[in-house]
């Protein structure tokens, strides 16, 4: 049975140590965006270059964070979440002293890795730490400074790309983790669940990324009309098929299909799939846009959009209790038709806009969107399952989320027609951009029918969420299984 108190001194850094770490990998995935136009120029890189830099992160995240979560169960979860805090560090500062893009990408697909040991193991050691009584308020403090951060991310990345450089995004994180794993080593007691049997799912992690890297390969790389677009195209689908296979024949899988027999399971699953589309798809192209066609810096571009997390962080908690009354039907048919609207408004950002009138009426009604959608949506993920299940549809619901921002910042530039060097020019990205946010809202409006036809009331005696406060816009919040096994 954990045992410390928030209030003694232990408590205090074990609360410090994981805000710390994830705060390491949320930042990493709202400030990066932020400086793209710079890294572009300064390494003379392409768009799709660009798309990677983003990209190769999400692959090995979304790929490999299930697996991250039961790295830390079977060998403990201090252990785990260290290696993945000085893992991420390491990549980070290979980033920053990135002499091309080419090696930029792949310190980006390593600093991924790193994310999927740390992400869940914050959260985890949260709630394999802390005495029962003090565990909701832990978790909640730990998702409010997460959220505080992913809400200074944009300004603080901006700020850092106007003044010492966009290379300072990546070497920040270093020596955030020079404080962050002696904390934990020293203050944060180990915790492992003895009941974790059986071999990894390597193979079906593995097969997982494999085929959202060649899916993405084959998404950017498609203007290209080659023979080997073509043939990673298939290749990509052909692992996705491997990977299904695996996982329903494997004995201990990563992912077990079983769990998609819930069908609300799997309709919620598919509203995230659309309305997370859309986020990731808007929020690496709105930062470009703000950039490229209005012409602000980067420091006012990523200071424009902290409304959007801003309104989350401050009544995410208050939706997730509406939500319980009024049941997650309306919330997710109401909120992806105002995200839709915000999105829809953007299409007067353009040369010359102003943010009074045109930017920070659409990214209000967006962020209002979000606010009431994604409270709703996590406690439907959790109420659909059987609660010892509960930690399990939260990784798969997380890993859905951040594959859909991977795929929509590969398909959507396709999409709407940008060419290659397309970020280059203030008339065509412009115009780029405003058929990309019709899609984006296409999406969200199609996410909203399909929650108004398939959502239900939760049963009264489902699993709640234990993390009320969100501001995070890249995926739903992380919700841990509950602690089982030794801790010492």
């Amino acid at each position: 049975m954990p045992d410390v108190r928030l209030a003694s001194p232990q408590g205090k850094w074990i609360l410090l140590t994981t805000v710390l770490g994830s705060s390491m990998a949320m930042l990493d995935s709202t400030v990066v965006n932020v400086a793209l136009p710079r890294i572009g120029r300064d390494l003379d890189a392409s768009l799709a270059a660009l798309q990677w830099t983003v990209n190769a992160y999400m692959v090995t995240l979304a790929g490999l964070i299930l697996l991250g979560g039961s790295l830390g169960d079977r060998y403990g979860r201090r252990k785990v979440f260290v290696v993945g805090v000085n893992w991420f560090a390491a990549a980070s500062l290979l980033c920053g002293l990135a002499p091309n893009a080419g090696v930029l990408i792949a310190a980006r697909a390593l600093q991924g890795v790193g994310g999927a040991l740390l992400t869940p193991g914050s959260l985890a050691l949260i709630q394999a730490s802390f005495h029962p009584d003090d565990r909701g308020r832990a978790v909640g403090l730990w998702s409010g400074f997460g959220g505080v951060g992913a809400a200074v991310g944009p300004f603080l990345g901006g700020w850092l790309v106007d003044g010492p450089g966009w290379r300072w995004v990546f070497l920040l994180n270093v020596p955030l983790a020079l404080v962050c794993a002696p904390i934990a080593v020293r203050h944060v007691p180990e915790s492992a669940d003895d009941t974790r049997h059986g071999r990894f799912d390597v193979l079906g992690a593995t097969l997982g990324a494999l085929s959202l890297a060649l899916v993405t390969y084959a998404l950017i790389e498609a203007r290209e009309g080659s023979l080997v677009v073509a043939v990673t195209a298939v290749a990509g689908l052909v692992a996705a098929v491997a990977f299904v296979h695996v996982e329903r024949h494997t004995p201990d899988p990563m992912m077990p299909l079983d769990i998609f027999a819930s069908r609300q399971f799997t309709a919620v699953n598919l509203v995230t799939l659309g309305v997370y589309a859309a986020f990731g798809g808007f929020f690496f192209l709105a930062a470009l846009q703000l950039q490229v066609a209005v012409g602000w810096s980067a420091l006012a571009a990523g200071t424009a959009l902290l409304p959007t997390t801003v309104l989350m962080l401050l009544f995410s908690a208050r939706s997730g209790e509406i939500g319980e009354r009024i049941g997650p039907r309306i919330p997710l048919t109401v909120g992806p038709l105002l995200c839709a609207a915000g999105m829809l408004l953007m299409l007067r950002v353009g040369p010359g806009a102003s943010y009074v009138s045109d930017v920070l009426p659409a990214l209000l009604i967006l962020g209002l969107g979000m606010v009431i959608l994604v409270a709703p949506l996590t406690a439907t993920v959790l109420g659909s399952v059987d609660t010892s299940r509960a930690g399990l549809a939260s990784g798969i619901n997380n890993a859905a989320a951040r594959a859909a921002g991977l795929i929509a910042v590969a398909a959507l530039p396709l999409l709407a027609g940008m060419g290659p060097e397309a970020y280059r020019s203030p008339s065509a990205f412009d115009e780029a951009f405003g058929r990309a946010m019709i899609l984006c809202a296409v999406l969200l409006v199609a996410a909203s029918v399909l929650a108004f036809a398939t959502v239900r009331r939760l049963p009264p005696d489902c699993r709640r969420p234990e993390c009320r406060t969100f501001g995070s816009i890249s995926a739903p919040p992380l919700e841990g299984e509950r602690p089982r096994g030794r801790i010492g």
